[in-house]
């Protein structure tokens, strides 16, 4: 590059609590002899009442254009123009002025093309941080969200994507790399080839309709089905006969939605398929914005918990070792989004009951019957950890105290409980209703998260932890002796809570049921809309 101005210093008086700070910059014009451009000075009053973060940028740069290149611009207009693939709004980062402004920038001042360049800074540092951490904040949406904010310094990030011409590259290391993320954004595509037509509501006096009924209704539920790719016609007439073709593509179609298929057209078949092209769209939005928020590494070992599918995985090196069905919070009692580290295993565990349930449950109970402390194994403590008679147990003061159970094959906390680390007193484990696993809707918990088969799991993470002490029958052993007994993890196991109605699966859409009602709201947040 060679200068083809003098260097001028100017210098610029900021008032801060008084005191004198002086700017120095470069106001000399740079030529790019490489790429035959000019590169202007950005004088450091434009920047005042920008942000912090836009003055590093240019200061980094010596206080010159940023955008001067034709690729590098192109990259990041085009990385505004299709962020919709990411659930983004173009509008967020002023797509329409650039566009406009690259059209024109030809015949744009020197003083408007540096404006122009500030603009382009800022659209970059915003669509960057939401790519990255989110547009919204979790923290300031929910309370049981415990997420831990995404840093990331842009300044060097961006000084290299400019220099090396790779704004394209920067930005796709900034989004997630997740396979849910990424086939998040594949259904987007898929959704986008269904045509664009208006749902009429699908609305029935009969509670359930069953194979081989006969009602005019059928033909909006075949046409339904059919424009979702579930349901094949052989021809063009839909009849209003309920016949084993449309069983089928029912059945498929519950499949997909996370629904019992047993092919009775019930309540929530109805409410799955009278849901639009376009409240799926938003649907997907939402889920992409929510795996923003996850952690960028999932680490090496973990257990993921998906709330509204009802399912644990264990993953290792990336490869799926276990999959176990699971029991979340209800709607009132809501299981919390987390991410903590496996700690311990308690076998045999004791049950000490929760202040929660202690008021909405024991007390109320417990004063009807006192035979139902003895009826759940249940020993009262007072302040001073004294036993208590059931009969001397006073219901004014039931929260003065402690109620433990004790351990045992019908223990609510069943024969294992995984301990971690976190600030709303959640784990994992096994239960005492384990015919519960069997039903389709298991927002069922009073927050904590319940596993099918949780020995089984337990005993994968300790046999690959030490091999020759649990690949066993050392677990069965310690759970026949009917004590307590608690037993340290030492690998890393990263323990993942989160929740995603959406995603793509053997290039299937699937849905599920949206079981804390969070989709519609996010999204609406997400197009400033409240």
């Amino acid at each position: 590059m060679k200068i083809i101005t003098t260097l001028l210093l100017l210098s610029i008086l900021v008032s801060c609590k008084k005191e004198a700070k002086t700017i120095a910059f470069d106001d000399s014009i740079i030529k790019d002899t490489i790429h035959n451009v000019i590169i202007r000075p950005v004088n450091p009053e434009l920047l005042e009442g920008k942000s912090d973060s836009l003055k590093i940028y240019y200061q980094k740069l010596n206080f010159h254009e940023i955008w001067y290149l034709d690729e590098n611009r192109n990259d990041l207009i085009n990385e505004i123009k299709f962020c919709y693939q990411e659930g983004l709004n173009p509008v967020d980062y002023s797509f329409e002025f650039i566009e406009n402004l690259e059209k024109k920038r030809k015949e744009l001042s020197d003083e408007d093309i540096v404006k122009y360049d500030i603009l382009l800074t800022e659209s970059f540092e915003k669509l960057a941080l939401h790519l990255h951490k989110g547009k919204l904040n979790p923290k300031e949406l929910y309370k049981d969200w415990d997420l831990k904010p995404k840093e990331i310094a842009l300044s060097p990030l961006l000084e290299k994507a400019i220099t090396k011409k790779t704004v394209a590259s920067t930005f796709k290391e900034l989004k997630p790399n997740h396979i849910v993320y990424q086939l998040l954004k594949k259904s987007l595509i898929e959704l986008d080839k269904f045509p664009n037509v208006t749902f009429t509501k699908i609305e029935t006096k009969k509670e359930k309709i069953q194979l081989n009924d006969t009602l005019p209704e059928m033909v909006k539920i075949k046409k339904r089905l059919s424009y979702w790719n579930d349901y094949k016609n052989p021809d063009s007439i839909f009849t209003w006969a309920y016949d084993t073709l449309t069983f089928k593509a029912i059945k498929k179609f519950q499949g997909r939605h996370g629904l019992l298929q047993d092919g009775v057209i019930g309540k929530g078949t109805l409410n799955a398929l009278n849901v639009t092209k376009n409240e799926r769209r938003e649907q997907i939005f939402a889920n992409l914005e929510r795996w923003r928020w996850y952690p960028t590494d999932l680490g090496k070992q973990y257990l993921i918990v998906n709330l509204p599918e009802y399912m644990l995985n264990y993953v290792v090196d990336n490869d799926t070792i276990a999959t176990h069905r699971t029991v979340v919070g209800t709607p009132k009692r809501r299981t919390p989004i987390l991410t903590s580290k496996l700690s311990n295993f308690v076998f045999n565990p004791t049950w000490t009951i929760p202040p929660t349930i202690i008021k909405e449950d024991l007390t109320p109970s417990a004063t009807k019957n006192r035979n139902y402390f003895s009826s759940r194994k249940l020993t009262i403590f007072n302040n001073k950890g004294v036993e208590v008679s059931p009969y001397e147990w006073n219901p004014a003061k039931a929260n003065s105290y402690r109620y433990v159970q004790k351990p045992g094959y019908n223990n609510s906390l069943g024969l294992v409980k995984f301990n971690f680390p976190n600030s709303h007193l959640v784990y994992l484990h096994d239960t005492n209703h384990r015919d519960y696993f069997v039903k389709t809707y298991r927002s069922l918990s009073s927050g904590c998260v319940r596993i099918e088969n949780p020995l089984v799991l337990a005993k994968k993470i300790l046999v690959k932890e030490n091999p020759k002490k649990w690949d066993s029958p050392e677990i069965d052993s310690i759970i026949k002796r009917e004590k307590t007994k608690t037993v340290s993890v030492k690998d890393t196991v990263n323990i993942h809570i989160f929740y995603w109605t959406s995603w793509l699966e053997n290039n299937q859409l699937q849905f599920r049921t949206d079981i804390y009602e969070l989709d519609k709201e996010l999204f609406l947040k997400l197009r400033n809309r409240d």
